[in-house]
């Protein structure tokens, strides 16, 4: 099996450097793409910014996806209108941040809350998204971007009897999506990390299934499978082989984005360039071993 795809990393591990040392780290670790952070690059004019990505571009990193701001207030799914309308407005700020940097895809949460999707009711969750993205998605279209639905992980139960089930916390929550909105920049982002959290270890690979073929980015991440924990690719318990023998088989082709720190530090608790290197070796190789026949 041959590896179709490229490296990026998130932009959240850069936003206290400097451009030129985010730069430097990146084309040193032969990364392909960054993922930009909202707080990335954002105390720039606008012509700054378009600099700044054409300086990362002619060095051979391209900001290939933009994650849209995630606090309590950014939630398209709210039940409340106030709420929703204005964190529709903010995305649609981001976006056009984002296609400024030539971006390819935004990364959107479907959901800021941690409400049981049970208890709520799956359609009420759905009616408040796809109002959401019936405006977000015309807005992708006319700049150019597509916009991937992340999977989430489980929410905690609120009440005794329920089971804390968070909207996109489960495949059929990405099944029904993918019927519902048919759009030609509508598609989803493939957190590894959450998979193995949400699915545990037999349920993981149901995501990367729902999701194809309209899988447009993929966070990569590891933990033990008990929290988020962001650990480096191959310090926990995803199953990587299956993982990267699927990406193969689906020929995806975008950089996908290492949504981690180094599993190392340097003095003051600050990752050096040199364990990008390594960090980007050892997931290079951990998909190599993966595609042996």
């Amino acid at each position: 099996m041959r590896k179709t795809w490229t490296w990026s990393t998130t932009g959240f591990s850069f936003v206290d450097r400097s451009d030129e040392e985010t730069l430097d780290i990146c084309t040193r670790a032969g990364l392909a793409g960054l993922e930009v952070a909202p707080p990335l690059f954002a105390d720039r004019s606008e012509a700054e910014q378009q600099r700044i990505a054409a300086r990362f571009r002619d060095a051979g990193v391209v900001l290939d996806s933009y994650h849209l701001p995630f606090t309590a207030d950014d939630d398209i799914a709210s039940f409340y209108e106030t709420i929703r309308l204005q964190a529709v407005d903010r995305m649609l700020r981001h976006m056009e941040r984002a296609a400024l940097l030539g971006c390819r895809v935004v990364v959107q949460h479907p959901s800021t809350n941690r409400f049981d999707v049970e208890l709520e009711g799956l359609d009420q969750f759905m009616r408040q998204i796809g109002r959401s993205l019936e405006v977000l998605l015309a807005r992708a279209e006319s700049l150019g971007l597509t916009l991937a639905v992340e999977n989430m992980l489980p929410g905690q139960p609120v009440i005794a009897g329920t089971q804390g089930i968070r909207i996109c916390s489960r495949p059929e929550h990405i099944s029904r999506m993918a019927s519902e909105f048919a759009h030609p920049c509508f598609g989803f982002c493939l957190d590894t990390g959450h998979a193995l959290v949400a699915g545990g270890p037999a349920g993981q690979h149901a995501f990367f299934q729902a999701m194809t073929p309209r899988l447009l980015n993929v966070h990569l991440a590891d933990n033990a499978g008990d929290r988020d924990s962001h650990l480096a690719p191959g310090h926990g318990n995803v199953d990587w082989r299956t993982f990267f023998r699927a990406a193969a088989e689906a020929e995806l082709t975008y950089p996908m984005c290492i949504e981690t720190a180094p599993f190392a530090y340097g003095p003051n608790l600050t990752q050096p360039a040199e364990a990008w290197v390594q960090m980007v070796a050892d997931t290079e190789a951990l998909a190599l071993k993966a595609l042996q026949d």
